[in-house]
């Protein structure tokens, strides 16, 4: 992923955009172009006016929520839609989907919600549209009852999610499935991991109340808070000096399960952005080195990035994990985290244009570069060493099938129990479920080299 310079904002008197526009333009962004969301947001966001920065709340409410409900509001938007409109158009689709998102899951007045988006046609410089987009709306505020049976008609439609997803998941989950899809349409808490570095759990949250922030521990880890509701990184009290960081609860778990001593050599693969690189050290002072790798020399710089708030240092090193030839030195590691590209399917309450960019065709591909991985990584470790797998995906073939069949082709490798409650037990491993004490869908399992 490449680093992008955002176009700095436009002065105070500049004209003002439409909301709505600029949403659908950011979905067309993501749903044609196929690009991160939360890349087209910021680059969105950065380029408001400064008499327009209020209006941000806004945008990302629907792009999110657009996103999160998408297959649901295809279904409405078809009820209503004589025949699909050219690919041309697909800007004015997208803004379709954002007036029904409004008037299904929105606090907005009714009249406010169609007169905004019709208008916004016109800032998309496509003024036939209007006419169109005010009949489609209005004729839902009237026949609510004939969209909502097409919704109840289709399991897609129904959960929000690709049908071959659906699937994927209820073979997987057969007594969970409905459970994970409704929890995957949940808004996400924001989490943070305190760095007990600085000071305790229950002293951070001091810090909450007196800046009258609600706030309450997680049980099942000792640096988790959960906030009662989510504000913006600058009112986190000592944010910018490493106090505190952003990272789900079931993420956390990954420094301590890895159980790094000090003196050891780790290394940290496909480690960007840095959060788990962060916690490693604020958990075991005195590591004898930490090795942060990851393949994107853009992607390093974040970790270097989120290193540099927290006060703390690694060696960084852009290579291949699945190619240590190109830049291994030849010394063992004691530990080491593998936290491997997935389908992100234990992640989509908090991207929930994983259901859009995720094809069930790279499910195999994302199985093999896990094994490639894997097998690139192992001959790293020391005879006597543990190497933790992570993935945040909640798809078997990803996780105990693809830790199983490693298994079967080293007799050397011997599975370590984990000793944590949280999730539940798999062949091998344990699996975390989204919205599971409040947390994102997360797999760990570790294996020790006799």
């Amino acid at each position: 992923m490449k680093r992008t310079t955002p176009r700095p904002a436009r002065h105070a008197g500049a004209a003002r955009s439409n909301p709505r526009a600029v949403a659908a333009k950011v979905l067309e962004e993501v749903a044609v172009h196929s690009r991160y969301l939360d890349t087209a947001l910021a680059q969105s966001l950065v380029t408001l006016p400064d008499n327009q920065k209020n209006d941000a709340a806004l945008i990302q409410e629907i792009a999110y929520g657009v996103l999160r409900w998408f297959h649901q509001l295809e279904a409405v938007a078809a009820v209503f839609l004589d025949k699909p409109l050219k690919e041309k158009d697909r800007d004015i689709h997208l803004l379709l989907l954002v007036g029904l998102y409004q008037l299904r899951h929105m606090r907005v007045a009714r009249h406010a919600a169609v007169t905004e988006t019709v208008e916004a046609a016109a800032e998309l410089k496509k003024i036939w549209a209007k006419n169109f987009l005010n009949a489609c709306l209005r004729s839902y505020l009237r026949e609510e009852a004939r969209a909502q049976a097409a919704v109840a008609a289709s399991p897609s439609a129904s959960f929000s999610h690709p049908f071959w997803l659906i699937e994927e998941i209820r073979r997987d989950w057969p007594e969970d499935w409905e459970k994970i899809l409704i929890a995957n349409n949940e808004r996400p808490p924001l989490v943070l991991r305190v760095n007990q570095r600085r000071q305790t759990r229950d002293q951070y949250l001091a810090r909450f109340v007196q800046a009258g922030i609600a706030a309450k521990a997680m049980p099942l880890t000792d640096t988790a808070v959960l906030l009662d509701r989510p504000v913006a990184v600058s009112e986190l009290p000592g944010f910018t000096h490493g106090d505190v960081s952003v990272q789900d609860a079931a993420a956390q778990f990954a420094a301590v399960l890895l159980d790094a001593q000090p003196g050891e050599r780790v290394l940290d693969a496909c480690a960007a952005p840095g959060g788990k690189t962060g916690h490693l050290l604020e958990h075991t002072s005195e590591l004898a080195e930490l090795m942060a790798l990851d393949k994107e020399p853009a992607r390093v710089a974040l970790i270097e990035d989120n290193l540099a708030r927290l006060g703390l240092s690694a060696k960084l090193i852009t290579g291949d994990a699945a190619n240590p030839a190109a830049w291994w030195d030849g010394r063992p590691f004691d530990r080491i985290l593998a936290d491997v590209p997935c389908s992100a399917t234990g992640v989509i309450r908090r991207h929930p244009d994983i259901k859009l960019r995720r094809r069930p065709e790279d499910l195999p591909k994302l199985v093999t570069t896990q094994a490639r991985l894997l097998e690139g990584l192992w001959p790293l470790l020391k005879p006597g060493g543990k190497l933790l797998y992570v993935t945040c995906s909640i798809l078997a073939v990803e996780n105990e099938n693809q830790l199983s069949a490693f298994l079967v082709r080293h007799p050397e490798a011997r599975e370590v129990m984990l000793p944590m409650s949280a999730g539940r037990a798999r062949a091998v491993g344990r699996q975390i479920l989204p919205g599971e004490a409040s947390m994102d869908g997360f797999y760990y399992a570790c294996i020790h080299k006799s």
